[in-house]
């Protein structure tokens, strides 16, 4: 009876275990994570520190897909607008001085006078500075001395559709405000107007000389 017991147990343990194994097999996914974690947990082994670190901190998934810059196209030249009878065509005001706060400011304003006048601008730009150097001839000597550097610049503010009546009330609105040390010049917009915007490139302009 003694030898029969220990076999009946075994036969006992072996029937639990069998049925553990097929629980564990038949356990959801969340459940077996979950012991998982309880496994590593109870352990104490820190399996994260065997893993890489990459795309800890990464971010760019979050922010919108940018668009792939477009090139700039080339400056072209506008169709200029001749004008009719009763209107002008394209005007451009220039403003010149030495001061470039001074011919800013001025600049703002006439482009805010003729907003609110309902007067179209077509553009508002600054053309490249100027500077001149002044010399001076001693009296008995014949070499020239530096005296000043005067630098010069230049805004224009372009308009277009200024009708004939209309346009002496604007000069003289804008001549009655004109500060001291601007000069103002009013003419029509030609090509040559556009092209000293640009940068001059003479070893080109030789070449072009050359083949023409």
């Amino acid at each position: 009876m003694s030898a029969a017991l220990p076999k009946v147990l075994c036969l006992k343990k072996g029937a639990l275990l069998k049925q553990v194994f097929a629980l564990s097999r038949a356990a959801t996914p969340r459940e077996s994570r979950l012991c998982a974690a309880g496994d590593a947990l109870v352990s104490g082994h820190r399996h994260y520190k065997s893993r890489p670190t990459h795309g800890i901190g990464r971010f760019k998934y979050l922010l919108p897909k940018e668009v792939p810059k477009k090139k700039k196209d080339k400056v072209q030249m506008r169709e200029i607008n001749v004008g009719t009878e009763y209107e002008y065509g394209d005007l451009n005001i220039q403003m010149t001085s030495y001061d470039m706060c001074l011919v800013e400011h001025f600049a703002q304003y006439v482009h805010r006078l003729c907003n609110r006048l309902s007067i179209r601008v077509n553009e508002s730009y600054a053309m490249p500075t100027k500077t001149n150097e002044v010399l001076f001839l001693e009296e008995r000597g014949s070499k020239m001395q530096q005296d000043a550097v005067l630098t010069t610049h230049q805004r224009v503010v372009q308009i277009s559709g200024l009708s004939s009546t209309f346009a002496p009330i604007l000069l003289e609105i804008i001549q009655s405000n004109q500060p001291e040390g601007v000069h103002l010049l009013v003419k029509e917009h030609t090509e040559a107007d556009f092209k000293s915007r640009l940068k001059s490139r003479r070893e080109l302009e030789e070449l072009l000389a050359q083949m023409n």
